[in-house]
């Protein structure tokens, strides 16, 4: 298994790793979980990741976000 390489497999964001469209690609699958950059055109429809989940409660904790 190749060792990812930050900025240029993944970057992070608050903390969270968000994969690029190059290392999407390279992987060769569609995960379905709606990757910000998926170059295989899956995109979210009524669900939310466990990401968006987190984002919500910690924006209700804090609502000056």
């Amino acid at each position: 298994m190749k060792k990812l390489v930050e900025n240029e497999d993944y970057y992070l964001e608050n903390g969270k790793y968000v994969f690029t469209e190059k290392y999407l690609k390279e992987r060769g699958y569609c995960c379905k979980s709606g990757c910000r950059h998926c170059p295989y055109g899956f995109k979210r429809k009524n669900f939310l990741s466990i990401l968006d989940i987190i984002e919500n409660n910690d924006t209700n904790k804090n609502p000056n976000k």
